[in-house]
């Protein structure tokens, strides 16, 4: 019997945890902006093929010629 007095203390401390933290990341403002994710992931590949694009062009740009 005591040691469900102890696993229901300890399960309370840990809950209780759970929740400050929870609290400090919803003042810091971590939750606010919940839309920009799930939209980011799908600009990510046009981005990086616009980097090689650029890339390829400096690359591939002659050299100016002296006169």
């Amino acid at each position: 019997m005591e040691v469900i007095f102890i696993l229901i203390i300890i399960s309370l401390l840990v809950a209780g945890g759970f929740l400050i933290v929870f609290i400090f990341t919803v003042r810091s403002g971590q939750y606010e902006d919940t839309t920009t994710p799930s939209i980011r992931m799908l600009f990510d590949d046009e981005r990086m093929i616009e980097e090689k694009e650029e890339e390829v062009r400096d690359n591939n740009e002659p050299a100016p010629r002296e006169v």
